[in-house]
């Protein structure tokens, strides 16, 4: 084979420092689209999805052989936390919890993480992130570390 071929759908999830409800709805779209913005730019990882709550964010992507989803995470958590610092959104200082959760997902399941993304704040109504990202443990069969 001449090249490489890769397709890995990704379900990526992080929370604000100490889950404060620290993303406000005035700049959350903004944000959205900046993290969107340097994945496809930076990393040439598609975004399919991003959406969210106070306290946490989904973001459902092609991820790009080129780079890990340590390194990509890394670097938007970073670069979206300096720039919400930076324009002022919030008063304090706005930080990431350490850590993140990564998920694959197959081609088929791909509609159907959209949605539950996209309806995030109607889910959370109902659940907590730390329910949420307990859940997600346990589907996944794996024990947390920092959430």
């Amino acid at each position: 084979m001449s090249h490489s071929l890769a397709k890995i759908w990704i379900h990526l999830i992080f929370g604000t420092k100490n889950r404060f409800p620290m993303i406000n709805a005035s700049f959350e779209k903004q944000l959205y689209s900046h993290i969107k913005n340097l994945l496809e730019k930076d990393f040439k990882s598609k975004v399919e999805i991003i959406n969210g709550t106070a306290d946490h964010i989904h973001i459902l992507l092609l991820q790009n052989q080129n780079h890990s989803i340590a390194e990509l995470t890394k670097n938007i958590k970073g670069n979206s936390s300096h720039w919400i610092n930076q324009n002022n959104f919030i008063k304090g200082k706005f930080a990431w919890q350490t850590g993140y959760g990564a998920f694959s997902v197959s081609e088929s399941m791909v509609g159907k993480v959209r949605n539950y993304i996209k309806n995030q704040k109607e889910h959370h109504r109902k659940i907590s992130f730390a329910e949420e990202y307990k859940r997600f443990e346990e589907k996944y069969g794996i024990s947390g570390g920092n959430r």
